[in-house]
């Protein structure tokens, strides 16, 4: 089981990791930074490049030139929501792998199954199923999996940006990067670029999971946390076993007032209607 990050910086990308995941400038959305493509060179781990955001058909000619671009640097794979990603890759002749990644809906095997045999060969799982759901999904795929088991989880997302209407409609002024919302006692995070994401009020805590888990990746999202915590975060995951599980389960608890379990142990609250 190999560990990822998600940097806020180029100086996380050194911390003691097997890979990372980076968001490129105006083709990735929930990522704490954003990078251009000549950061590339300066990494010598695992990279894995998130063109995650939902595409226009403006982007069209922008994801493809960055798609043969891609061809050039030495990457793990490609990161993908919008099916415009798959679809071109089957007319060009892309020499790295594709990760299925639409969020709420990496949620079953057979879809992975799917995309698999679509030489998809890669999917990060969806936090919004269960430990055991992920088990399952485990034992019938043959796809490689990573999932997050660490950090602030974005819970919805919409392509308008909400809060810059807001402040346009009322005429207010706030250049805040991240903007919170407060809902029945609960602040949830929003950032307003290239559409509005909302995170969860509480990092995800996956530390004992990680254990429980036979996935070939686990991911922490350094969003919204300070550097020295979260390189903590990264030792204490990357040194975890069944003897010290509950020492660094409190070292964890120690840094951080609002950790949970996500649905690791609770079905699902979103229902289709």
């Amino acid at each position: 089981m190999k560990t990822l990050i998600i940097p806020s910086s180029l100086k996380q990308m050194s911390l003691a990791c097997d890979g990372v995941i980076i968001g490129i400038k105006d083709l990735s959305v929930n990522m704490p930074a954003y990078f251009n493509l000549e950061d590339l060179k300066t990494i010598d781990k695992e990279v894995f490049v998130c063109l995650n955001k939902n595409m226009h058909n403006s982007d069209i000619d922008y994801l493809k030139k960055t798609l043969i671009k891609l061809n050039n640097y030495n990457i793990k794979g490609v990161i993908f929501y919008d099916l415009a990603i798959p679809n071109l890759a089957k007319k060009l002749n892309l020499n790295y792998n594709l990760v299925w990644s639409q969020e709420h809906m990496t949620n079953n095997y057979y879809t992975i199954n799917f995309w698999y045999n679509q030489n998809v060969k890669y999917t990060w799982v969806s936090n919004d199923i269960t430990l055991r759901e992920m088990q399952e999904i485990k034992k019938n795929t043959k796809a490689k999996l990573m999932v997050t088991l660490f950090g602030y989880l974005p819970i919805f997302t919409s392509k308008r940006n909400l809060v810059k209407n807001y402040l346009k409609t009322f005429d207010l002024q706030d250049e805040s990067q991240i903007n919170y919302m407060e809902k029945e006692g609960k602040i949830y995070p929003l950032v307003d670029q290239n559409g509005t994401v909302v995170y969860t009020d509480f990092i995800l805590d996956g530390l004992k999971e990680k254990l429980l888990l036979d996935y070939d990746y686990i991911v922490l999202n350094s969003f919204l946390i300070d550097d020295d915590k979260f390189s903590k975060v990264v030792d204490i995951f990357n040194n975890v076993n069944e003897k010290n599980k509950d020492i660094l389960n409190e070292q964890l608890n120690d840094l951080f007032d609002n950790l949970k379990k996500g649905f690791f142990y609770q079905e699902t609250v979103y229902k289709v209607k």
